[in-house]
């Protein structure tokens, strides 16, 4: 089973075609990842809760990771998370952001 990443310290285009499934399904997560929850018009049970904001990093990092497998698991079903990782630090010490590297494989339904 191949294995696809999802790396939220980089940026990335929107690909109106996606030339393969995971493409599609990795992009996808992306979005979800991005979104807060109920921002999105007309579709507003997508993306995440970001109610750990304030929290300190080691709390904020264990309820991000829960809320990505949620959220993941919920709104794209074709994709089977496998590991959620963070760099260790704060991505932005600006912002205080930190960013996720996701890696999941299709579901076996799709493969």
């Amino acid at each position: 089973m191949s294995t696809f990443t999802v790396d939220m310290t980089k940026t990335a285009r929107v690909d109106f075609s996606p030339l393969t499934l995971a493409d599609e399904v990795g992009q996808n997560i992306r979005y979800i990842l991005s979104t807060a929850l109920g921002s999105s018009p007309l579709s507003r049970e997508i993306g995440i809760d970001f109610g750990m904001i304030d929290d300190p990093y080691p709390v904020a990092v264990a309820r991000l990771t829960a809320e990505i497998y949620a959220a993941v698991g919920e709104q794209e079903p074709r994709a089977v998370i496998t590991e959620v990782s963070f760099n260790g630090t704060i991505t932005d010490a600006v912002t205080g952001r930190i960013a996720a590297v996701v890696k999941y494989s299709l579901s076996e339904e799709m493969g």
